[in-house]
Protein backbone atom coordinates (compact mmCIF):
# COMPACT_ATOMS: atom_id res chain seq x y z
CA UNK A 1 0.00 0.00 0.00
CA UNK A 2 1.35 3.40 -0.96
CA UNK A 3 2.19 5.97 1.31
CA UNK A 4 2.84 9.77 0.86
CA UNK A 5 5.94 11.11 2.30
CA UNK A 6 7.43 14.25 3.02
CA UNK A 7 11.06 14.38 3.95
CA UNK A 8 13.57 17.24 3.34
CA UNK A 9 16.52 16.04 1.61
CA UNK A 10 19.90 17.83 1.45
CA UNK A 11 17.60 20.91 1.99
CA UNK A 12 14.86 20.36 -0.21
CA UNK A 13 11.27 19.51 0.28
CA UNK A 14 10.27 16.08 -1.09
CA UNK A 15 6.74 14.63 -1.33
CA UNK A 16 6.46 11.67 -2.70
CA UNK A 17 4.34 8.20 -2.97
CA UNK A 18 6.67 5.19 -1.73
CA UNK A 19 5.85 1.67 -1.03
CA UNK A 20 5.53 0.40 2.95
CA UNK A 21 8.63 -1.95 1.74
CA UNK A 22 10.76 0.61 0.13
CA UNK A 23 13.99 1.42 1.35
CA UNK A 24 15.39 4.91 2.41
CA UNK A 25 18.71 3.57 -0.09
CA UNK A 26 16.19 2.84 -2.60
CA UNK A 27 13.74 6.35 -2.57
CA UNK A 28 17.19 8.32 -2.42
CA UNK A 29 18.61 6.96 -5.57
CA UNK A 30 15.92 5.75 -7.78
CA UNK A 31 12.97 8.29 -7.01
CA UNK A 32 15.41 11.19 -5.88
CA UNK A 33 18.30 10.15 -8.80
CA UNK A 34 21.14 11.02 -5.50
CA UNK A 35 23.25 7.88 -6.34
CA UNK A 36 26.01 8.78 -3.34
CA UNK A 37 24.93 6.21 -0.92
CA UNK A 38 25.79 2.92 -2.38
CA UNK A 39 23.91 -0.50 -2.22
CA UNK A 40 26.64 -2.84 -0.31
CA UNK A 41 25.72 -5.96 1.65
CA UNK A 42 21.92 -4.94 1.99
CA UNK A 43 22.03 -5.84 5.62
CA UNK A 44 23.46 -3.21 6.75
CA UNK A 45 27.23 -4.51 7.68
CA UNK A 46 29.53 -2.22 5.34
CA UNK A 47 28.44 0.88 5.79
CA UNK A 48 28.42 1.96 1.89
CA UNK A 49 24.80 3.27 2.30
CA UNK A 50 25.19 5.44 5.22
CA UNK A 51 23.33 8.84 5.70
CA UNK A 52 22.35 11.10 7.81
CA UNK A 53 18.79 11.13 9.90
CA UNK A 54 18.37 14.23 11.80
CA UNK A 55 22.23 14.39 11.50
CA UNK A 56 22.47 10.97 12.67
CA UNK A 57 24.45 7.82 11.17
CA UNK A 58 21.90 5.71 9.73
CA UNK A 59 21.71 2.12 7.37
CA UNK A 60 19.86 3.27 4.48
CA UNK A 61 19.67 -0.24 3.52
CA UNK A 62 17.75 -0.86 6.71
CA UNK A 63 15.37 1.81 7.09
CA UNK A 64 12.07 2.30 5.38
CA UNK A 65 11.97 5.71 3.41
CA UNK A 66 8.49 5.89 5.40
CA UNK A 67 10.42 6.30 8.64
CA UNK A 68 12.06 9.74 6.82
CA UNK A 69 8.85 11.18 6.86
CA UNK A 70 8.73 14.68 8.70
CA UNK A 71 12.45 14.69 9.06
CA UNK A 72 15.76 15.83 7.43
CA UNK A 73 17.98 13.81 5.45
CA UNK A 74 21.73 14.29 4.13
CA UNK A 75 23.28 12.19 1.56
CA UNK A 76 26.74 13.12 0.35
CA UNK A 77 25.32 15.22 -1.66
CA UNK A 78 23.98 17.70 0.39
CA UNK A 79 27.49 17.82 2.59
CA UNK A 80 29.25 20.82 1.53
CA UNK A 81 28.32 23.51 -0.94
CA UNK A 82 29.11 23.82 -4.80
CA UNK A 83 32.36 24.68 -5.33
CA UNK A 84 33.52 24.63 -1.69
CA UNK A 85 34.20 20.72 -0.05
CA UNK A 86 32.85 20.03 3.39
CA UNK A 87 36.23 20.08 5.75
CA UNK A 88 36.02 16.14 5.84
CA UNK A 89 36.03 15.63 1.99
CA UNK A 90 38.81 18.11 2.45
CA UNK A 91 40.91 16.28 4.72
CA UNK A 92 40.09 13.18 2.76
CA UNK A 93 41.50 14.35 0.25
CA UNK A 94 44.48 15.35 1.57
CA UNK A 95 45.10 12.22 3.61
CA UNK A 96 45.10 10.51 0.82
CA UNK A 97 41.96 8.73 2.01
CA UNK A 98 40.06 7.63 -1.01
CA UNK A 99 41.13 5.27 -3.64
CA UNK A 100 38.01 3.12 -5.42
CA UNK A 101 35.85 5.83 -3.32
CA UNK A 102 32.72 3.09 -3.00
CA UNK A 103 32.95 3.85 0.83
CA UNK A 104 34.03 7.07 1.49
CA UNK A 105 30.16 8.99 0.88
CA UNK A 106 29.29 6.34 3.78
CA UNK A 107 32.89 7.20 5.77
CA UNK A 108 32.11 11.11 5.29
CA UNK A 109 28.61 10.60 6.74
CA UNK A 110 29.24 8.59 9.71
CA UNK A 111 32.35 10.85 10.24
CA UNK A 112 30.04 14.38 9.75
CA UNK A 113 27.21 12.39 12.52
CA UNK A 114 30.31 11.94 15.12
CA UNK A 115 31.77 15.79 14.44
CA UNK A 116 28.11 16.67 15.19
CA UNK A 117 27.96 15.48 17.96
CA UNK A 118 31.58 15.34 19.30
CA UNK A 119 33.83 18.59 17.38
CA UNK A 120 36.58 17.30 19.36
CA UNK A 121 36.88 13.23 19.28
CA UNK A 122 39.85 11.23 20.54
CA UNK A 123 41.22 8.82 18.02
CA UNK A 124 39.30 5.91 20.12
CA UNK A 125 36.22 7.64 19.41
CA UNK A 126 37.02 7.85 15.87
CA UNK A 127 37.57 4.29 15.74
CA UNK A 128 34.24 3.59 17.52
CA UNK A 129 32.05 5.50 15.44
CA UNK A 130 33.69 4.18 12.00
CA UNK A 131 33.48 0.59 13.04
CA UNK A 132 30.40 0.10 10.98
CA UNK A 133 32.45 1.15 7.64
CA UNK A 134 34.30 -1.13 5.63
CA UNK A 135 37.07 0.08 4.09
CA UNK A 136 39.01 -2.89 1.56
CA UNK A 137 41.19 -0.15 -0.17
CA UNK A 138 42.67 2.27 1.85
CA UNK A 139 43.50 1.59 4.97
CA UNK A 140 41.79 3.13 8.24
CA UNK A 141 45.16 4.84 9.34
CA UNK A 142 44.45 7.79 6.59
CA UNK A 143 40.94 7.37 6.95
CA UNK A 144 41.42 8.23 10.80
CA UNK A 145 43.76 10.49 10.27
CA UNK A 146 41.69 12.30 8.16
CA UNK A 147 38.86 12.43 10.38
CA UNK A 148 40.94 14.34 13.01
CA UNK A 149 42.47 16.43 10.52
CA UNK A 150 38.74 17.76 10.00
CA UNK A 151 38.05 17.72 13.87
CA UNK A 152 40.66 20.19 14.45
CA UNK A 153 39.82 22.33 11.91
CA UNK A 154 35.83 22.26 13.13
CA UNK A 155 37.01 22.81 16.21
CA UNK A 156 39.23 25.34 15.61
CA UNK A 157 36.26 27.31 13.74
CA UNK A 158 34.16 26.94 16.70
CA UNK A 159 33.46 30.26 19.43
CA UNK A 160 35.50 30.07 22.59
CA UNK A 161 32.24 29.45 24.86
CA UNK A 162 31.57 26.54 22.33
CA UNK A 163 34.95 25.02 22.56
CA UNK A 164 35.04 24.91 26.62
CA UNK A 165 31.21 23.15 26.49
CA UNK A 166 33.02 20.70 23.86
CA UNK A 167 35.75 19.81 26.15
Amino acid sequence: MPHTITVRVNGVPETHEVADNQTLLSFLRDTLDLTGAKEGCNEGECGACVVLLDWKAVNSCLTLAVEADGHEVTTIEGLGQPGVLHPLQAALLHQSAVQCGFCTPGMILTAAALLHENSAPTEAEIRTALAGNLCRCTGYRQIIDAVNEASVAIYASLSTERQRSVR
